[in-house]
């Protein structure tokens, strides 16, 4: 068998398929990137996966595509027109190509997204199709390559549109670099992409909705942005007929917050209703059931207080993907993706009953954790000006925002410290920033107030700030503000009520428990 590529080229291709198989928001990534350019690599802005995509393209991406495109160049001379290739060599080739791909219309693919969220009715109908697919003909008919599972040109366009907008949502959904945030950045992509790339492009790409996804984490920590990043980046297939992709990923998401509705009109929103199937069922109705389309999702928040019936009900359409309508008995498909989301703890509401099992584990196929904003700033403290930068942004115009933003950023570091819990997480955040733009600060409430007194006496004792009668003071306080009266703290600590009341303030306020 005659040889097609060089040592040098067959290092840089081993290299390239190590890194499209790698996910992109771990830091494995770059570690890929700085091994297949090895002496080349630039240090400076190499963790891209950290930022923001750029309008340009990072100096060692485009130094990749290079040498991609001259190994590329090299290996098609050498490729026998008879004979045959090994088949380790025809893969390694098709990653060579696939990469260049992507890299060669990332950019072209950004102004398609940033077109159709402005809602250009055109945007999905990108001119550069027919471009493409001459690229891939140049490239991929060869000899071994044409009709491989997953080489077709317009699959290919679509997968690449399709990792664009993982990229391009992941990114600007979720802002910091910590830790933490780059954890739930790599789970989402597993959510989108499965852990196999390849086997995804192959035979999972039109099957992940079969796959219903369920996210967990505090209040306030995005779990509805989560879910906003993956049906915005589900595959959408081209339709060369059409001349555009088949459906418009920014129209296909159906969110309903369960916990805010009766179960009548739970029912309604989610899988429509007949005329008269209820007071004030005045016509027919599709529910989001039937409106979602194959490239869409129906998100159902708060799924921790939705009751028995209607688990039932979900239950059959992840089961058989199939309903019906309120007063109907006709059957119906559901054809998109389920997501759910809930800050409750569905072990414990198992075991007492609440939720049903088999219920749980149809939803809990593909699971994601949302992480607390004080864990985020416990991991990268400068993240929460980053946060405010982006909050301020929102608010106020271009010309403003880096003032206010300062401004914001100075009253929290005076009045809450670094050491603030944030139980609210990001919406309290972004609560904080309206007020301090409104009224110049902000009031949190009594129960977030005790939280970060807790917090900030917790960090001065683990640093060992504290005497040892400030320290027993505090923790005297802390429990009764749990406990409520007197009693009840003496009894949880040990002592007499006396010693008790000697560490509260002149005048203490009987609190509730917490």
């Amino acid at each position: 068998m005659k040889k097609v590529f060089s040592t040098a080229d067959q290092a840089l291709a081993e290299a390239i398929a190590r890194l499209n198989g790698t996910n992109p928001f771990l830091p494995a990534r770059v570690d890929c990137e700085r091994a297949a350019l090895g002496a080349e690599f630039v240090e400076a802005g190499c963790d891209w996966n950290t930022r923001p995509p750029s309008i340009e393209m990072h100096p060692n991406h485009r130094r990749l595509v290079e040498r991609c495109e001259a190994a590329i160049a090299r290996a098609r001379a050498a490729w026998p027109e008879r004979g045959k290739v090994p088949t380790e060599t025809v893969q390694l080739y098709v990653e060579l190509v696939g990469f260049w791909l992507y890299q060669t219309y990332s950019l072209r693919f950004d102004d398609v997204i940033r077109r159709a969220q402005a809602g250009e009715r055109d945007a999905l109908r990108p001119g550069f199709y027919r471009v493409f697919c001459d690229d891939v003909a140049r490239y991929m008919e060869v000899p071994g390559i044409a009709g491989r599972p997953g080489s077709e040109a317009t699959h290919l366009f679509a997968c690449a549109f399709q990792i664009r907008r993982a990229f391009h949502h992941v990114f600007h959904s979720l802002v910091g670099g910590s830790k933490p945030m780059a954890r739930l950045r790599a789970e989402i992509w597993q959510s989108i992409f499965t852990h196999d790339l390849g086997r995804y492009r192959r035979v999972l790409f039109d099957r992940m909705g079969d796959f219903a996804t369920l996210i967990t984490g505090p209040s306030g920590t995005g779990k509805e942005l989560v879910a906003r990043a993956i049906s915005f980046s589900r595959y959408v297939p081209y339709d060369p007929r059409g001349g555009g992709f088949s459906d418009s990923f920014a129209e296909g998401f159906f969110p309903l917050n369960l916990s805010a509705l009766s179960p009548t009109l739970i029912e309604s929103e989610l899988f429509g209703h007949r005329r008269g199937a209820f007071t004030g069922a005045v016509a027919d109705r599709a529910g989001w059931m039937e409106q979602c389309p194959a490239t869409g999702s129906v998100f159902l928040d708060e799924i921790g207080d939705v009751d028995a019936g209607i688990q039932v009900k979900l239950l059959r359409v992840l089961q058989s993907r199939t309903f019906q309508r309120l007063g109907d008995t006709d059957t119906r498909h559901f054809r998109g993706k389920v997501i759910a989301a809930t800050n409750r703890d569905l072990a414990t509401a198992m075991r007492q009953g609440a939720f049903r099992e088999d219920f749980y584990y149809r939803l809990c196929s593909d699971l994601i954790e949302t992480p607390s904003l004080r864990a985020q700033l416990d991991d990268r403290p400068e993240d929460l000006a980053v946060m405010v930068d982006s909050i301020a942004q929102r608010w106020v115009d271009d010309a403003e925002a880096p003032a206010f933003a300062r401004e914001a950023r100075r009253w929290i570091e005076q009045n809450l410290g670094p050491h603030y819990p944030w139980p609210g997480n990001f919406r309290e955040l972004e609560q904080c920033v309206r007020n301090v733009l409104i009224r110049g600060e902000y009031r949190p409430t009594a129960a977030v107030a005790g939280a970060a007194a807790e917090a900030d006496w917790l960090t001065q004792a683990a640093a060992g700030e504290m005497t040892a009668e400030a320290l027993l003071t505090a923790y005297t306080q802390q429990i009764f503000g749990q406990c409520g009266t007197l009693d009840a703290a003496a009894l949880k600590l040990g002592v007499d009520r006396r010693t008790v009341r000697a560490r509260l303030p002149a005048k203490p306020l009987k609190r509730g428990r917490r």
